[in-house]
């Protein structure tokens, strides 16, 4: 089953660009794709980059930035291939960002 496993930082916090972690990501990405467990994921540009949108009524409005104002912000993702949700679990808990932030593990539709 697939999962995907939606990743959020506090942009603020500096470890999240620290070298180990950046290399912890690289080594369970590596792991992952031996064991054909990854499917996709990527790093997400800063919130500041974001544009949002809502049409209500037929109108549209466009907003800079994210809709939610919170101190974690969504910050990459990645789709795993998992045998059910206890290892998705296991696998979200030995992401870098769970120790600073928010692994937020949810199945594909």
């Amino acid at each position: 089953m697939q999962y995907i496993f939606l990743i959020y930082e506090d942009e603020s916090d500096e470890r999240r660009d620290a070298p180990d972690l950046i290399a912890e990501y690289t080594s369970l990405s590596d792991e992952l794709k031996r064991r054909d467990a990854h499917i996709f994921g990527a790093a997400l540009e800063p919130t500041s980059t974001a544009t949002s949108v809502r049409e209500r009524d037929g109108k549209r409005m466009i907003i800079d930035g994210p809709f939610a104002e919170t101190k974690e912000a969504l910050a990459g993702f990645m789709i795993l291939d998992c045998e059910n949700l206890d290892e998705a679990i296991e696998l979200a808990a030995r992401m870098p960002t769970a120790r600073i932030g928010t692994i937020e593990v949810r199945p594909v539709a």
